[in-house]
């Protein structure tokens, strides 16, 4: 089964929620080790798509007075 992509903001959204039940103290050693796994994946997954832009901002150049942007592959 395909892993469903989401977005830069979900990611974080979700990151945001990871933290703030750690940060309660209210999980057992498995729930937070658990939390801890998926907060370490969409951190990566939000310095992916951080990267991704920065990409993006890179490729558009300002040449003989026009701004050119040159695609690329979001997922290489």
């Amino acid at each position: 089964m395909a892993k469903k992509k989401i977005n830069f903001e979900e990611s974080l959204s979700e990151l945001e929620t990871l933290v703030e039940e750690m940060e309660q103290g209210n999980l057992s050693l498995e729930e937070s080790l658990s939390r801890f796994e998926k907060g370490i994946s969409l951190t990566t997954e939000c310095q992916q798509a951080l990267q991704s832009a920065e990409l993006k901002v890179q490729e558009l150049v300002e040449k003989n007075g026009k701004i050119l942007e040159k695609d690329f592959n979001l997922n290489d």
